[in-house]
């Protein structure tokens, strides 16, 4: 099951909070702040909700993310990250469940108009990214290779544009910064196993197996970026 949405922008609105405590001198340079666990509760969030919020502080100078340790405030910076735009911005856990829904459908579609052509690609995009898991960057770059190939199956320019439009809006500094805590070469380990389900499920022919492989592939990375930024240390009085 995906982790559930909070309403649009509930996040920017719990970093602007933290963000007042701070200024206020609520939590002082150096001090760590509460846990995740407290977060939530003081501001009737879920923890997902609090870990996009610190993002938005560490990614603007404000805080530091010390996984294992806590969460340390680094004091106000002269010229601070600009880190979102002032439109109401899509989450890293919105934009996955949007991938989850249309790109299902897409690999559901894609199972009905296999080509050897089109599995020739998924079979070397796949290669390519086993081969890349050490590196970040271009193991990104073929994952995102993968997914359009999916979609050039069918021969949907619309459709196409749309998977490289929303694939890329994670290619922003507090996406990044949210990878950067929760993504390695377990991780993209883990990605190419689901895209060989994926792939696997096209080449057979089976539209539904190719939309469940998606849909897992796609909630397992919601997860990933789910968990906690590490143990969360037990406070001394």
């Amino acid at each position: 099951m995906f982790v559930a949405l909070e309403p649009r922008r509930l996040y920017r609105q719990v970093a602007e909070e933290i963000r007042a405590l701070i200024d206020a001198g609520g939590i002082a340079v150096g001090e760590r702040l509460p846990s995740e666990r407290e977060l939530a509760e003081r501001f009737g969030v879920s923890r997902p909700t609090v870990r996009e919020a610190l993002i938005v502080l560490e990614v603007e100078g404000r805080i530091q993310i010390r996984v294992g340790s806590g969460v340390y405030v680094t004091g106000k910076p002269a010229f601070p990250a600009k880190v979102l735009p002032h439109d109401d911005s899509e989450s890293p856990f919105e934009i996955l469940q949007a991938r989850c829904l249309i790109e299902g459908a897409i690999a559901e579609e894609a199972a009905r108009r296999i080509t050897p052509d089109g599995i020739a690609r998924l079979n070397e995009t796949l290669e390519r990214m086993e081969a890349s898991v050490e590196d970040a960057s271009q193991a990104l770059f073929w994952d995102r290779a993968f997914h359009t190939a999916i979609t050039d199956m069918i021969g949907n320019g619309a459709l196409n544009r749309f998977t490289g439009i929303i694939y890329d809006s994670r290619m922003s500094p507090y996406f990044e910064k949210l990878a950067s805590h929760f993504e390695g070469p377990h991780t993209w380990r883990l990605a190419v196993e689901e895209h060989k389900a994926i792939r696997d499920a096209i080449r057979t022919g089976d539209p539904a197996g190719a939309r469940e492989a998606m849909r897992h592939h796609l909630t397992q990375s919601q997860q990933r970026f789910s968990e906690s930024f590490g143990e969360e240390p037990t406070r001394e009085d």
